[in-house]
Formats: structure tokens, C-alpha cells, sequence
């Protein structure tokens, strides 16, 4: 199975704010490694297809970034969409039929989080499958969790589980959603509603890294890994 990929890219990032002033969070470095060029590692190592990017927030950087390569961008320079609405916009790059998303603000260790929803993904019985991980392991969190997980693999919301930033999700039923900015949240409501909203947990570590010192919180986590 060969799926697109779609990088969210285009947020202002205020939470890293200083840092954020002048490069916008995704060509941040964690251990000399910039969070973009982290998350295109993941697709590549996964074989997803077709790799979109979209851009907003200083998003000329992104484009010289990726200029020469091939990875697709998806440009919204006019309005931040927020993930739903920048999903839907890239649809014509990505293809349409079922996707994989990734936010590139996070730092992963243990396998590959693509390759893992890519096994566990039955598009018979699943219209989304989302990589969600224990409260209590996710670093760098702040807030509660978002969805319980049941024993079917089913999620639902509140509980203890957090989502981490990964899925794979059909997109037709964007196309239900008026509005033109909106989460991904509208999506998967649809999908709880109809009982095809799935979950499975990631068995490696995890760090959000959203706020500036969550950059050495996610690197020592790294440097645990190499021990």
C-alpha cells in the first residue's frame, strides 16, 4: 500500500514564540535535524506515496527549503485553513480517496508511526485510524487526553488517550463540512458518529515539541534512544 502523505506546515507556531519570530516552526533543528526534514524521514522510511507540504506562516522559507525536490506544496499564503481546511485544499495534490497526515512537531523514537498505521489500516471497517499514545508517556504535553480506546479499537472522545499527531483518513466526506477553516476534529466527529473512527497506540516514545523547552526535552529523549 502506497498512500499519500500530507505534512501540516502552515501554522504560525505562536506557543515557540520567540523562536518562532523569523523561522516558522517546522525548519526548527532538534539534534541538528530540522522538524520537517524529520517527518519527510518518516514518509520515505514508510513508503508513502506522493508527499504534500502545505505553507502559510513564512512560508517562502518552506518553499526554499523543499525548492529542487519533490515534494509537493500546497500553498496558503491567503488563509491558514487549519488542518481540515488545509487537507481539503490539497486534495487535487494528494489525490483524493484515503490519505495519511502528520504533524512535523513532534519527535518520534521506536517504529516507524506511518508503517505502523499502515499495517494495522482496514478501510472495510475504518474510515479513519489515528496514532494516539497514554497521557502519562506523552512528553511535552499540556492538557488532558483526548479519546478513550476500546477494547475493538474503536475511539471515543475524552479518556485518556492522546492523539500524536499521525492517522491515515478517508477524505470524501470533507466535502460535508460549510466551513472553510476548520480542525480535523470535524472530520473525525463524523467518523465517531458512525462508529468507523479507529485508534491504535504507539509503543515507541514521544514528545510534542511546541514550546521552546520542549527542543531539549525531545532531544534528551533522543539521546536515551541511542543508549
Amino acid at each position: 500500500m502506497s498512500l499519500p502523505l500530507m505534512i501540516f506546515a502552515a501554522g504560525k507556531g505562536t506557543r515557540m514564540a520567540p523562536l518562532t519570530d523569523t523561522t516558522p516552526k517546522p525548519l526548527l533543528k532538534v539534534s541538528g535535524r530540522t522538524l520537517l526534514d524529520r517527518a519527510i524521514d518518516l514518509g520515505r522510511e514508510a513508503g508513502v506515496g506522493r508527499i504534500v507540504v502545505n505553507a502559510h506562516y513564512l512560508g517562502g522559507q518552506i518553499h526554499d527549503h523543499l525548492a529542487g525536490g519533490d515534494i509537493l506544496i500546497s500553498d496558503e499564503t491567503d488563509a491558514l485553513l487549519e488542518t481540515g481546511g488545509g487537507l481539503r485544499k490539497a486534495l487535487p495534490l494528494l489525490g483524493g480517496g484515503a490519505v495519511m497526515t502528520l504533524n512535523p512537531d513532534v519527535v518520534w523514537t521506536g517504529p516507524n508511526p506511518l508503517s505502523a498505521l499502515q499495517m494495522a489500516w482496514d478501510p472495510q471497517r475504518m474510515d479513519c485510524l489515528l496514532m494516539l499514545l497514554p497521557r502519562d508517556r506523552a512528553r511535552g504535553r499540556v492538557g488532558p487526553g483526548d479519546f478513550t480506546l476500546s477494547h475493538t479499537g474503536k475511539i471515543s472522545r475524552g479518556g485518556d488517550m492522546v492523539y500524536v499527531g499521525c492517522q491515515i483518513c478517508k477524505t470524501e466526506r470533507l466535502a460535508e463540512i460549510r466551513e472553510d477553516v476548520f480542525s480535523l476534529n470535524s472530520l473525525w466527529d463524523l467518523m465517531i458518529a458512525d462508529g468507523r473512527a479507529y485508534g491504535i497506540s504507539h509503543i515507541g516514545e514521544w514528545c510534542d515539541v511546541g514550546r521552546p523547552e520542549t527542543i531539549a526535552l525531545a532531544e534528551e529523549m533522543l539521546a536515551e534512544d541511542v543508549v
